[in-house]
């Protein structure tokens, strides 16, 4: 039984197979969608919409191919001793062994107005579908809230579709609280070179509805929506809000288990084997607080080549082999038309040194305890791949 259709979910299923498991398999998905490519949604799909077929991870016939049932209702419940979970509805299905896959769900800030029609997140197939729907329906100013890779992303991607952006975070640049101040003004300047505005350093207090008519808020008159923020600078407007404000790790099913929670990270502890406190469950992607054996120590990362490689350690093991989490985690993220690439444990750093490189790629450093922890880079692939090597020997920085 594998919870959930994501990265981490599909992979636990293909590799089971793939490595001889013959037993029933059933991937229980609350999205109504067959699994599909998440790292799009922000970029090539949100700005040409085309593609869609190439979405999915697999085809339909993949799945009655290789004898994997796949359920779209919700899971509300699970009984790890008496190999029980309930769906939404009544409906309860059995299992030997449960994958818990469950994701993230996108935070909405805490301030009025964040649940107005209008205001959306961008996580899902159908989110990416609502936000296009709206700008090709004639939304033609966006503010994005928050400046995390969904953000920067996003915001780049709406600009080829006419919209006038803004972009509203906290942070003094964006990435600078993961990546370094240094790194975050070079994302800064990629993303003002491609016409977004940003408004940093400010805090979103309350999304409304314009009071007046006659109000012509920052952004012209007649828009839909207005942000304040807690800097006292005039409301922005506009016709649509996306908010990249994070996102929350999906552990009711683990709690209702009665799984170890790691309520720091927060996240269900797992060993290297992604095996829970609970013999029969395991834990994937997002919500798996796993020993990593390199690292000497627990890791929660959000990342999909992350979540790949706990679907290959778990279907592994499933069929019958040995396998644990090892790699360095990372991902690589696409802003615009120029992309970046990190590998680091994600867990915190001391230093950043950043390497500017000829026709304007970069590499930043990331150190703690004299050892390299991270690497980042744009258009300087040999540092990435390097880079990735002294992290997981926890070697020094290159100087």
């Amino acid at each position: 039984m594998v919870v959930g259709s994501g990265p981490a979910g599909l992979e636990t299923a293909r590799t089971y197979r793939t490595a001889g498991g013959r037993g029933a398999v059933t991937l229980v998905t609350a999205d109504p969608h067959l699994p599909y490519q998440r790292p799009p949604l922000t970029k090539d799909y949100l700005r040409t919409g085309s593609g869609r077929d190439d979405l999915f991870l697999e085809p339909a016939a993949w799945f009655s191919e290789h004898a994997v049932e796949v359920r779209h209702a919700r899971a509300v419940a699970l009984d790890p001793d008496a190999g029980r979970l309930e769906l939404m509805g009544g409906d309860t299905l059995g299992f030997d062994a449960c994958v818990l896959a469950t994701g993230s769900e996108p935070l909405r800030p805490p301030v009025p107005g964040a649940e107005l029609d209008g205001v959306l997140v961008l996580r899902s197939l159908d989110d990416a579908d609502a936000l296009r729907g709206r700008v090709l329906a004639g939304a033609r100013r966006a503010v994005v809230v928050g400046s995390g890779f969904i953000g920067c992303e996003a915001a780049a991607s709406l600009r080829p579709l006419g919209c006038d952006v803004t972009l509203v975070s906290g942070e003094p640049a964006p990435q600078a609280a993961r990546l370094g101040e240094a790194a975050g003004r070079h994302i800064a300047g990629w993303l003002e070179g491609a016409g977004v505005e940003l408004h940093l350093g400010t805090q979103v207090t309350e999304l409304r509805r314009p009071p007046s008519a006659d109000e012509a808020p920052r952004g012209g008159a007649g828009s839909a929506l207005e942000v304040l923020c807690d800097d006292g600078t005039p409301a922005i407007g506009c016709d649509v809000v996306v908010l990249g404000a994070g996102v929350a790790p999906r552990l009711e099913l683990a709690r209702s288990a009665g799984l170890a929670i790691d309520e720091d990270a927060p996240g269900v502890r797992c060993d290297a084997g992604l095996r829970t406190s609970h013999p029969r469950i395991w834990a994937a992607g997002d919500i798996a607080v796993a020993d990593h054996p390199l690292a000497g120590r627990p890791l929660r990362v959000e990342h999909w080549g992350d979540a790949l490689a706990h679907g290959k350690t778990i279907g592994t093991t499933l069929a019958g082999g040995a396998a644990r989490w090892e790699t360095v985690p990372g991902f690589w993220s696409t802003i615009g038309d120029r992309t970046l690439k990190l590998a680091a444990w994600g867990d915190g750093w001391e230093r950043d040194h950043l390497v500017a490189h000829p026709g304007g790629g970069f590499t930043v450093w990331h150190e703690r305890d004299g050892a390299c922890v991270g690497v980042l880079t744009h258009g300087a692939d040999a540092d990435y791949d390097r880079g990735k090597e002294l992290v997981a020997q926890g070697a020094p920085v290159l100087r």
